[in-house]
């Protein structure tokens, strides 16, 4: 399986295999985040809830597991005294920031499902939907950000061994 998902990527940069899909598949997560927006916006509350929970196990899932791993190989090893450099400091800025949207995020879901405990309940969806999904949009917009300093302008990309 890892030798298959560090094959050469689809989109034409200096991405591996498994780092295009997790962009295409954090891009479609956006979407889907958007229309479970979008269906809260019309009164469609449960399938707002399905959707929003479906793009949040799923952002789970790849931030476990395509994220963390590349953050501890490449970008530790250099801190702090890299930090100043695009390829570190923007890479923390959007580990920094998916650090706070993802257990948010995964806390408002979980609220929504009423699997917190009672003392945790909140009665104002609205704000705390909006700032989850606010949280989670600039999240992935850096992370395309991330993405394009790895790939795109990087001369000499992260490689893995």
């Amino acid at each position: 399986m890892t030798e298959l998902l560090h094959r050469p990527g689809f989109l034409g940069t200096a991405a591996n295999l498994a780092t295009d899909t997790t962009l295409v598949l954090m891009l479609a997560i956006a979407g889907l985040f958007s229309y479970g927006f979008w269906l809260a916006r019309r009164g469609r509350y449960q399938a707002h809830r399905w959707v929003q929970t479906t793009g949040g196990v799923l952002t789970l899932v790849l931030a476990i597991w395509f994220m963390l791993l590349p953050y501890r190989d490449f970008i530790t090893p250099g801190l702090p005294e890299r930090l100043p450099e695009p390829f570190y400091g923007l890479t923390t800025l959007h580990a920094l920031l998916g650090l706070v949207a993802l257990p948010y995020g995964t806390f408002v879901i979980l609220r929504g499902h009423n699997l917190v405990p009672a003392a945790l309940r909140f009665n104002d969806y609205k704000k705390f939907m909006r700032w989850a999904y606010a949280l989670y949009m600039a999240t992935i917009i850096l992370g395309l950000a991330v993405y394009v300093v790895w790939f795109v302008t990087n001369p000499n990309p992260p490689q893995f061994e």
